[in-house]
């Protein structure tokens, strides 16, 4: 799950991470009331689940409160594009507020996981600022690691270590050596699976502060943390998306005109490659989980089938928890129900495989079974390009 960055500065001010002053506001009046507290110059920043907002015109400097209330009339309600936002772009709801810094350094400062060595990384460089990625393809010796202990966490060396490497000295080796440290304890206390600043700055008069913010959170760790739920933002999101996890749904949308509905990520992502194989596009990622019930197959249909892109469903499912007739019966019952027209693809294999082809291909509707993987995207891609 993602957030904004007023409400990840606001976690990170919590945790004793230095940012600066700032408000969240949702109307241009309520931003020139921010600036007005502030005094002096501000900067309006466009608040959206997306990076390369200044680039696309969602950040503003403003010297006094009337061109902050000027900025902000320009953000708000603005669809912002930029090379991470949906091609149409998002829409703007609301705007930061914070003082303008002074900057004279810009760096880079963040901590994920590390799959491959099964601990959290901290990453830092001085090359910050917007083409970080840029830097870590073209200069990746520029781009500093230290891997943490599973329980011990970050070491003081560790981030002594990084700090240097930053470029900083005196009294900012300590203000950076803290501030890892309590980004780091709220990494680990918040279940982030990312927290990133970018910038990172240091500021004239010698302060360093963390300019941006964002955190990811996991989302299997929400149930510990209703607090960080609450602040999930559903306007965000794909419409889709926000539905499918009403249902325990694992979806995400993509470009494709093959919907797929499978049971297990692995599986999931084995079908879109074999999709691909077969000369298709996939049009989701849709795990519906090992037990599915007939109301998750249902609503799973319902979501696939309200994306206009999607011109013939592949079904692909391992009966081991889920019985091939049991999700037969829920196949059946889903088209009937709905009234699904798109054609119907089911490759299945497990318990009861037969008796849930037989069911199939009885029910008098427009589904096709497969005999594997390969012949089902086949008919599957076929499908789709006579449609469209």
């Amino acid at each position: 799950m993602k957030i904004h960055e007023h409400q990840a500065k606001a976690l990170l001010r919590e945790l004793g991470v230095a940012v600066p002053r700032g408000e969240w506001a949702e109307t241009p009046a309520a931003a020139r009331a921010v600036a007005e507290r502030l005094g002096g110059r501000v900067v309006v920043k466009a608040q959206v689940h997306a990076g390369g907002r200044g680039k696309g015109g969602g950040i503003k400097l403003a010297d006094d409160p009337a061109g902050a209330e000027r900025a902000a009339a320009a953000i708000i309600g603005m669809r912002l594009k930029t090379p991470q936002t949906p091609p149409d772009g998002i829409e703007v709801r609301s705007v930061l507020v914070e003082e303008a810094s002074a900057i004279e350094r810009e760096l880079y400062l963040s901590i994920t996981l590390d799959r491959a060595r099964e601990t959290h990384v901290v990453m830092a460089s001085q090359a910050g600022g917007m083409n970080i990625e840029e830097v870590a393809s073209k200069t990746p010796d520029k781009i500093l690691r230290e891997w943490t202990h599973p329980a011990l966490g970050l070491g003081d060396f560790q981030a002594r270590r990084l700090a240097y490497g930053l470029g900083l000295a005196g009294e900012q080796v300590k203000q950076g050596v803290a501030l890892l440290r309590n980004l780091f304890a709220l990494y680990r206390a918040k279940d982030c699976s990312l927290a990133e600043i970018n910038p990172l700055v240091v500021t004239k008069d010698g302060r360093v502060l963390a300019l941006d913010a964002k955190l990811n959170f996991d989302d299997n760790a929400l149930f510990r943390h209703p607090e960080i739920a609450k602040l999930r933002d559903v306007n965000e999101e794909d419409p889709l998306d926000v539905e499918a996890s009403k249902y325990g749904l694992n979806y995400i949308k993509l470009d494709g005109d093959v919907g797929c509905m499978v049971n297990g990520a692995g599986l999931a992502m084995a079908t879109m490659d074999i999709v691909k194989l077969s000369g298709g596009e996939p049009a989701n990622f849709l795990d519906v989980g090992g037990g599915a019930s007939p109301e998750q197959i249902e609503n799973a249909f319902r979501i696939l089938s309200s994306d206009r892109r999607v011109k013939a469903v592949f079904i692909n499912v391992f009966g081991g928890i889920l019985r091939c007739d049991r999700l037969a019966e829920g196949v059946i019952a889903a088209v009937r129900k709905l009234g699904l027209r798109l054609p119907v693809v089911v490759r299945m294999e497990g318990t009861n495989v037969e008796l849930g082809r037989k069911m199939l291909a009885e029910s008098g509707l427009h589904l096709t079974n497969a005999d594997d993987m390969g012949d089902g995207a086949r008919k599957v891609v076929a499908l789709a390009k006579s449609a469209a």
